[in-house]
């Protein structure tokens, strides 16, 4: 089979696609055919051995797919070959089959593409894990989105409007913000490249406040990070929830007079350690997730395919952070 390969730490340019055996299905496992393996931020990081967790080289990057299973291990009787399937795998996805642990697997419905269901389950999961269980986040209650154009971001605009909340996205350009709008965005907002100097740091703070209104945000969803973190935390509600998702645009340092000013709290949201550690309410989340999908409240926005030679560059358009909704790497027909 045919694979993208990280062979040394670097950007996109170093990936190889190469020729490597066809993995076998291990007890409890099972073989998928990959058709579709979306890209998400730390398959940016992972190749340059920045993310939390290092495979041994060579690797493929990609940890969310959609395929078809081609066969199956001892003890595995849910799952049959033709099976259509998504997975999240945390690595490994960008080859033309892997092998998966079969609790890993759930089913792809009918009428949905590989390109749709590779793109679902890792940006919504992180995010009503998020908003859910570090968040509280109830109807009624006002919610900022910072990113809110990335895959993550319109995540959290569509799970926030499903769960009753007043949604204000925050993105960079002005065609972001259409696509939060489309998403059903109550509110946008337009703010500039970091980094900012104390004055636009503040302007940023004022904006923020400005259309959060004066009682502010009672969540704010931050996948950003960066000099974009203190502005949005001035604009946070009393006993707010900070939500701490990833930091694309750099760790920030906040001052934390700020919670106390605000009785606050900042939450950190590491999905994979919490559907590791409770899959039974991973699972639950997942399936909430496919019924919000059949009933039309959530709509995975894949903007971009790309032939699997082409892999490298989705990476190098999510590091540039150019992606609007999900960039998808088509492997099989």
């Amino acid at each position: 089979m045919r694979a993208l390969l990280s062979t040394a730490p670097g950007g996109p340019e170093t990936l190889t696609l190469e020729t490597m055996p066809d993995p076998v299905a291990g007890k409890g496992q099972v073989i998928v055919a990959v058709k579709a393996c979306s890209i998400n931020y730390p398959d940016v990081l992972i190749i340059e051995d920045k993310y939390q967790f290092k495979p041994q080289r060579p690797f493929a990057p990609g940890g969310e797919i959609a395929g078809v299973v081609e066969s199956v291990g001892e003890g595995v009787t849910d799952w049959v070959p033709g099976d259509r399937v998504v997975a999240t795998v945390g690595n490994g996805g960008l080859v033309e089959k892997i092998a998966v642990d079969a609790a890993r697997l759930f089913r792809l419905p009918e009428g949905r593409s590989f390109e749709e269901g590779s793109a679902l389950l890792l940006t919504y999961a992180t995010t009503i894990h998020a908003l859910l269980d570090r968040g509280h986040l109830a109807e009624g209650q006002t919610l900022l989105v910072l990113g809110a154009a990335g895959g993550v971001g319109l995540a959290a605009v569509e799970l926030g409007k499903a769960f009753g909340a007043r949604v204000i996205a925050a993105v960079s350009s002005e065609e972001k913000a259409e696509a939060c709008r489309k998403a059903g965005a109550d509110g946008t907002i337009v703010y500039g490249r970091a980094p900012f100097d104390k004055d636009q740091s503040k302007a940023l703070a004022e904006m923020f406040k400005a259309a959060l209104g004066p009682n502010g945000a009672d969540v704010i969803y931050d996948p950003v990070g960066g000099d974009y973190a203190e502005p949005a935390l001035r604009s946070i509600a009393w006993e707010g929830r900070y939500l701490v998702v990833g930091f694309p645009a750099g760790i920030p340092r906040l001052p934390l007079n700020l919670t106390l000013l605000k009785s606050c709290d900042v939450c950190g949201v590491f999905w994979g350690a919490f559907a590791a550690r409770d899959p039974k309410a991973n699972q639950d989340h997942v399936e909430r997730l496919f019924r919000l999908w059949k009933e039309g409240a959530i709509n995975p926005l894949v903007t971009e395919v790309f032939a699997f030679e082409d892999g490298g560059k989705a990476i190098a358009k999510m590091a540039a952070r150019g992606a609007i909704g999900k960039l998808v790497v088509r492997i099989g027909d």
